[in-house]
């Protein structure tokens, strides 16, 4: 295809996904309320146990002027756009880039689409699912003669941190999968660092989560060890497969048959 032609399926499909993104934010515009709610469960059941233990009131506020109301709510609707019209502008995206791509390069870009969406969306639910607690612990230090006047801004920032944190670490093993699968990490390297690569996750996951309780950090930390440890398994069966694919390499102090002839 000429470059003229490119351009124009270019334009076709960037135009495709603008109207998409925009449908998405009229859509989202509309359920709002709901979204809100939504959006706001966390929050509510993380402070009900402590305002029925400590007595304190906290509440989200809406800072800024007039406008501010509005353009809150144009900033949810056209993230909530975004994300329902995610597989129309992904779909048009991989539409363009696939006809540039080999046999082998679309099968493997099918195979992380298809894993890594289910990955990122579990990680997405487990972060959501724990907001919850993490805002109770962080909300628990105030003191009890303190009303807590948290920014809606500021906790929407937050809830969407942190499901994304939980998103991209559930991506982690599907990266050391992809690392062994071109050659840059062996399944006997992942075995060796299994035990600082744990440590590692740990530690990642005591800075990521929300609050510091601990058991806030072990719902990120168990997923991401056990989907290591699967990583592990997958590129111990990658590699014997290619092993025994490829002819098997000669010691460096070891006679080649062509040289004994």
């Amino acid at each position: 295809m000429p470059l003229v032609g490119h351009l124009r399926e270019l334009r076709r499909r960037l135009i495709i996904a603008v109207l998409s993104i925009l449908v998405g934010t009229i859509v989202g515009w509309i359920i709002y309320p709901q979204a809100f709610d939504f959006l706001k469960q966390p929050y509510v059941d993380g402070i009900q146990p402590l305002l029925e233990r400590k007595g304190f009131k906290a509440d989200l506020v809406l800072n800024g002027g007039v406008g501010s109301a509005f353009s809150f709510r144009l900033k949810l609707a056209l993230s909530i756009g975004l994300v329902i019209s995610s597989p129309v502008w992904i779909g048009q995206i991989w539409g363009f880039i696939l006809p540039a791509l080999h046999r082998n390069e679309k099968r493997w870009a099918f195979l992380l689409t298809a894993t890594g969406a289910p990955l990122f969306a579990g990680g997405i639910v487990v972060g959501y699912l724990v907001l919850p607690k993490g805002i109770q612990v962080l909300i628990s230090f105030a003191p009890s003669s303190v009303d807590v006047l948290l920014s809606l801004e500021d906790y929407l920032n937050f809830v969407i941190r942190t499901v994304l944190v939980f998103g991209v670490a559930a991506e982690i093993p599907l990266v050391v999968v992809m690392l062994n699968r071109l050659g840059l990490v062996s399944a006997s390297q992942l075995s060796r660092a299994r035990p600082w690569t744990i440590i590692g996750i740990f530690i990642f996951a005591a800075v990521a989560t929300p609050s510091t309780d601990p058991l806030t950090m072990l719902f990120l930390a168990a997923p991401m060890t056990i989907l290591y440890l699967i990583s592990e398994v997958i590129a111990k069966l990658t590699d014997r497969k290619r092993a025994k694919t490829r002819p098997e390499e000669l010691a460096d102090d070891e006679v080649s048959p062509l040289d004994e002839d």
